[in-house]
């Protein structure tokens, strides 16, 4: 997920507004901030890239 500049917003912050909206499963286990999306030539978000990117993130029990 990518914040707004100047926007204050947390995990669980992203989740409290989904509680109501989705059904519970789901509901992420993580939500991750960052910088940008990486994207194609033609403006699509590369989701390989993001794959491999991520492909190393363990949940912190």
């Amino acid at each position: 997920m990518v914040r707004k500049p100047g926007a204050n917003l947390c995990e669980a912050d992203v989740k409290e507004f989904l509680k109501d909206r989705i059904a519970k499963w789901w509901m992420p286990d993580a939500v991750l901030f960052v910088d940008e999306l990486p994207h194609t030539g033609t403006g699509k978000i590369q989701k390989v890239a993001l794959r491999a990117q991520f492909k190393d993130f363990k949940l912190e029990a």
